[in-house]
């Protein structure tokens, strides 16, 4: 029993057939805890009706008067004193009863053989066609003691109802049989298909359709499943762009080496050449170098939660060295730097964090027009610290904007050819501000300038600890 299926349509069978037999025994329970005693009451007082009016009534005829109560839908049974007895009315499947019981009745007592009888099953409670499940009265007929035995007809009473509640009964098993094994498939059916698209996303089949206007858990599952194939679909195109990019990446500066590596082999050149040759394979292996500690960089962020090393120091102190280490590059490109920045105090891993810094400024400043501005400002709240790097530069489109924390992405790569870079720097800057809890935005205009907006909590999660 593998198929899921399967499986719903026996269990669901399974609990109304157990449901109908706990429902079954509490009605049973019910009818000899209450429903029985008021039956037995209820008869007891048409037994003692009847005999109140055969006494009333000396001359009436007794064999008659009972028949005609037996067609009205009871069974009757008589004795005398001498133990002579008459039937009226359907036989009972059970005639016997204890001679005591009829001298006990003949002697002027009630017997309630109804709510005596024995709690066995609601069947044989009260449609038990037994002598001893009656109500017996003393009656007393031209001078002479009889006892009389009674009981409702149940065939006669309820035949039709019987064959009434066993179709009922009948058709509404077999039609929630049906129901359900339809209801099933149609609550089945879903998971199948996403059974089917699992098998076609682990076979590297990202387009799958999984289309529903299923509101329940079902189609939020299918909605959910949706989503991350085009999400997984989404990574794995990312995966593909960055091992085409870093193969470029470290392809490029080692052809590079190889080729003045060549070029070095001529003896005939002059010492000048040589020196710019070493000069140009040294500068490619800093470029491959600084590649791999950003790559070794970002593989820890991602992996390695104990990376942080927290401590308290100022914040304010690490962004003005960082201004004065590239005031030469600033003045360079005849760039005004203004800034703002207040003694601030942060609970954070310094090198980690000048890591970003340096990224955002590096960046103001390769993106930035001639005779622009660079400004940075920080403010601290109650809550968080602020740090914004906001330059005069090419800006970006929304769609570069969308895609500018992600690995080995240039914006333009028309517009920045000239301009080196791995496309790691904003990854690992925004890797890093979501370690110490905080968020990287950026807002941008094309031809305007970009804005970058560092926010981190006032105090890190190092001194809840």
């Amino acid at each position: 029993m593998k198929s899921l299926y399967i499986k719903y349509v026996v269990m669901t069978i399974g609990i109304m057939m157990i449901s109908s037999i706990i429902a079954f025994l509490l009605c049973n329970i019910y009818y000899h805890q209450a429903l029985k005693p008021d039956n037995d009451q209820k008869n007891t007082e048409i037994a003692q009706s009847i005999a109140a009016y055969i006494k009333q009534n000396p001359d009436l005829q007794l064999n008659d008067y009972l028949e005609n109560i037996s067609q009205v839908g009871y069974q009757l049974y008589l004795v005398d004193s001498n133990g002579e007895d008459t039937l009226y009315g359907a036989p009972f499947r059970d005639t016997a009863l204890p001679d005591t019981t009829k001298a006990f009745v003949l002697a002027g007592s009630t017997y309630h053989g109804i709510a005596e009888f024995p709690n066995q099953t609601f069947v044989t409670g009260f449609f038990a066609n037994e002598l001893q499940n009656t109500i017996g009265v003393p009656i007393s007929y031209q001078g002479e003691d009889y006892a009389l035995f009674i009981r409702p007809d149940i065939k006669l009473l309820f035949n039709e109802m019987h064959f009434l509640f066993a179709w009922l009964l009948l058709l509404t098993i077999t039609l929630s049989i049906i129901m359900v094994i339809f209801s099933t498939k149609y609550l089945v059916k879903p998971i199948g298909r996403l059974t089917k698209a699992t098998k076609e996303l682990a076979d590297g089949q990202f387009d799958v359709e999984l289309h529903t206007k299923r509101q329940d858990e079902l189609g939020k599952l299918t909605n959910s499943f949706a989503m991350m194939a085009a999400k997984l679909e989404q990574a794995d195109a990312m995966r593909k762009e960055f091992i085409s990019n870093i193969s470029h990446d470290i392809q490029s500066p080692l052809s590079n080496i190889k080729g003045y590596t060549n070029l070095l082999e001529d003896d005939s050149l002059d010492k000048l050449e040589r020196n710019e040759y070493i000069t140009i394979i040294n500068g490619e292996i800093t470029r491959l170098s600084s590649l791999t500690r950003q790559l070794l960089l970002l593989a820890s962020l991602d992996h390695d939660q104990d990376i942080l090393k927290e401590k308290r120091y100022s914040v304010s102190e690490q962004l003005k060295e960082l201004i004065r280490h590239y005031q030469w590059l600033i003045q360079e490109k005849n760039i005004m730097l203004s800034y703002s920045i207040p003694d601030i105090d942060i609970v954070g891993d310094p090198s980690l964090l000048n890591t970003v810094w340096d990224n955002l400024l590096s960046n103001a400043i390769k993106y930035n027009k001639p005779n622009g501005s660079i400004i940075i400002q920080a403010e601290k709240t109650a809550s968080t610290i602020i740090i914004r790097f906001e330059d005069q530069g090419i800006g970006m489109s929304p769609e570069e904007m969308e895609r500018i924390f992600d690995r080995f992405y240039r914006a333009d790569m028309a517009r920045t050819r000239t301009i080196e870079g791995s496309g790691l720097g904003l990854a690992i800057a925004a890797n890093v501000v979501k370690l110490h809890n905080g968020k990287l935005n950026v807002t941008s205009k094309p031809n305007v300038g970009t804005v970058f907006t560092v926010t981190l909590p006032n105090s890190s999660k190092a001194e809840h600890t």
